[in-house]
């Protein structure tokens, strides 16, 4: 599986002028998944995705902690996470002008490993909202930072 994630104040994914999913600070994930991905991939992702410590501390001054460090997950600010399907995060762009999607997983598969991977986000008690599977989408979001990572399990 890849991802991209970016640490947003808000973000919406609408389908046909319709917003199907929205939040407030968290993170935006575009999830793609590989043909080789598994169960075990979506539980890495997910647990990555909760525990990842990238939003900022607040000033303690009873504390060593100076504001502005990463030490803080999305499980820990209470956030929120979008997660939106993007088969071209398996595209591979290194022949030719047009990239190749014979990474990418076929749709079934795909879309199984995509609700895995929110299931298990939802289990550690986060509000995930989601885009349309296999859908035509609009995101917006404002970023926060900007401050986005790219994570990829079959590099663990």
């Amino acid at each position: 599986m890849r991802a991209v994630i970016q640490r947003v104040s808000s973000a919406t994914v609408e389908v046909d002028g319709q917003i199907v999913g929205q939040i407030g600070r968290g993170l935006l994930v575009y999830l793609g998944v590989g043909k080789a991905d598994s169960d075990s991939d979506a539980a890495f992702m997910a647990e990555k995705l909760v525990n990842l410590r990238i939003f900022e501390d607040d000033e303690d001054p009873s504390t060593s902690l100076r504001a502005g460090k990463m030490n803080r997950s999305v499980l820990d600010i209470a956030g929120q996470v979008l997660l939106v399907s993007n088969f071209t995060l398996q595209g591979d762009c290194r022949k030719g002008r047009r990239p190749g999607f014979d990474g990418a997983a076929e749709p079934a598969m795909a879309e199984q490993l995509y609700d895995k991977t929110a299931q298990l986000i939802i289990g550690n008690g986060l509000k995930v909202a989601k885009g349309v599977f296999g859908a035509n989408m609009q995101v917006s979001s404002i970023n926060d930072g900007p401050v986005t990572f790219v994570l990829d399990s079959s590099t663990r």
